[in-house]
């Protein structure tokens, strides 16, 4: 019993090692740590609900426009998220940016995420979000995982790897 656990630690150590010469890294989400059930941005009141997409694997990607790394992953997570539409949702939580910033982003880039504005950091504590980008993966029951941070190519195999353990199904019918 404790050779398997010395094994999967050094394989989980190897992964990390792996991913973070990548420019990114990969934490598992604690066990006893509970995940917020939705997000208010305490400027617009905008609320997002993560029950409404419980049958979706869904991504929760914080960024900020004066990010260089967020600026580059951020054209592979559109491409994901139109890919997979059927069965993962993107969402984006900005940090700190005026709304003009953030509003030109989107229109130079072409992106059409969604965008929650976190004007205070309120929304990226509680997720327990320190490096940008980060992104947090839920997978299709609404359980978190892991939470990548850094850049990475979303499009890309390594990227395949983190989310293909999230997908199940969508429900039928959902748009």
């Amino acid at each position: 019993m404790q050779r398997r656990r010395v094994l999967a630690a050094c394989a989980l150590s190897a992964a990390r090692l792996v991913h973070a010469e990548a420019g990114f890294d990969v934490q598992p989400w604690p066990a006893n740590k509970p995940a917020p059930k939705e997000l208010i941005s305490k400027e617009t009141g905008e609320r997002w609900d993560l029950a409404q997409w419980r049958g979706y694997a869904v991504m929760l990607n914080f960024w900020a426009s004066w990010c260089e790394p967020c600026r580059q992953e951020m054209p592979s997570l559109q491409r994901l998220s139109a890919s997979r539409m059927a069965e993962l949702k993107v969402l984006t939580v900005n940090l700190k940016d005026v709304p003009a910033t953030v509003d030109r982003f989107m229109t130079q880039t072409a992106l059409q995420l969604p965008v929650l504005r976190d004007s205070d950091g309120a929304i990226a504590r509680k997720w327990g979000v320190r490096v940008f980008p980060s992104t947090v993966l839920i997978d299709s029951d609404g359980v978190v995982r892991s939470t990548v941070r850094g850049a990475i190519d979303w499009t890309g195999p390594a990227a395949h790897q983190l989310i293909r353990p999230l997908l199940k199904r969508a429900p039928a019918g959902a748009a």
